[in-house]
C-alpha cells in the first residue's frame, strides 16, 4: 500500500493519477501508462483510467514501476524557446536539448522569458517542486521599461492583486533604476510579468536564476549541466525526497 501524507477532506474524490503524482511515483502522465499498464490496483481490483478514489482506500503498485536511473540537470532557456507543447514553427526545448529522449522538464517558464529550468526523467519531483501546498524559493532577475517607484519594493513585498488574485509576500531588491531581483515561493501564470503591469510598468527583460538551491550562475544560454554530489542531495532534501 502506498503510503500517504495528510489530506484535507475536500480533496476526496481525487482521480487516481493526481493521486499517484502527489505520492510521488509518477508524473500524471506517467500513472494513466501505469494504469493502463494493470500495474494499479484500487481495493484489490484493477484501476481504470480516470477513476477517482476516496479517502481510506487502498491504492497498491503491483511489480516493478521502474528501472530507470534517475537523472537531473540545469537548463538556461533561451528567449524564444517554448517550454512544452510547441505549436507549428516554435521550437521547445525536447528539440533544443541533445539528452536521452525521456528527460523532460519541470515547470515552465513563457517564450518571451529565460533563465533556469529543471530537466529530468524522474516523474516524483513534479509534484514535490510544482504543488502549491510545498513552499520552494524561486528567484528572478527582471529588467523593465520605465524606472521602478520609489514604493515599488514596498508594494510588490506586500502583496498584489493581479486581476482579484493577492500574491503572497515576496522578497524584492532594487539593482538599478530599471531593474529588480523577486523571489517567490509561488508561480502563478505570468505572475512576475502581471504584478509589474499593476504597479503600471512593463516588463522587458525576465530571467530566472534559481530553484532552491539549483543556481544558474554562469550556465550559458542554451546550455545544460548535470545536477549531481552535494548539490543533488541537498536538493532532494529541501523537496522532501530524501
Amino acid at each position: 500500500m502506498l503510503k500517504t501524507r495528510e489530506k484535507t477532506a475536500d480533496e476526496y474524490p481525487m482521480r487516481i493519477n493526481k493521486y499517484l503524482a502527489k505520492q510521488g511515483v509518477a508524473t500524471r502522465r506517467g500513472a494513466d501508462e501505469l494504469i493502463a499498464r494493470g500495474k494499479v490496483l484500487v481495493n484489490g481490483r484493477v484501476a481504470v483510467l480516470g477513476e477517482k478514489i476516496n479517502k481510506g482506500d487502498n491504492v497498491e503498485l503491483r511489480g516493478k514501476t521502474s528501472t530507470n536511473k534517475y537523472f537531473y540537470y540545469a537548463y538556461n532557456k533561451p528567449v524564444g524557446v517554448i517550454t512544452h507543447s510547441p505549436q507549428l514553427g516554435e521550437k521547445d526545448i525536447k528539440k533544443s536539448v541533445t539528452l536521452p529522449k525521456d528527460i523532460f522538464p519541470i515547470g515552465r517558464l513563457d517564450k518571451d522569458s529565460s533563465g533556469l529550468i529543471i530537466l529530468t526523467n524522474d516523474g516524483r519531483i513534479t509534484d514535490r517542486l510544482l504543488n502549491p501546498d510545498y513552499v520552494h524559493e524561486k528567484e528572478y532577475r527582471v529588467r523593465t521599461s520605465e524606472p521602478l517607484r520609489d514604493s515599488f519594493k514596498k508594494f510588490m513585498e506586500a502583496g498584489v492583486d493581479i486581476e482579484g488574485y493577492m500574491t503572497k509576500s515576496c522578497s524584492v531588491r532594487k539593482t538599478g533604476p530599471k531593474s529588480f531581483t523577486i523571489t517567490l515561493t509561488e508561480g502563478k501564470k505570468h505572475q512576475i510579468r502581471r504584478m509589474v503591469s499593476a504597479m503600471h510598468n512593463t516588463v522587458v527583460e525576465l530571467e530566472r536564476t534559481r530553484i532552491l538551491n539549483i543556481r544558474l550562475d554562469n550556465l550559458a544560454s542554451g546550455a545544460w549541466r548535470a545536477i549531481e554530489s552535494d548539490e543533488l542531495k541537498t536538493f532532494l532534501a529541501q523537496i522532501g525526497m530524501k
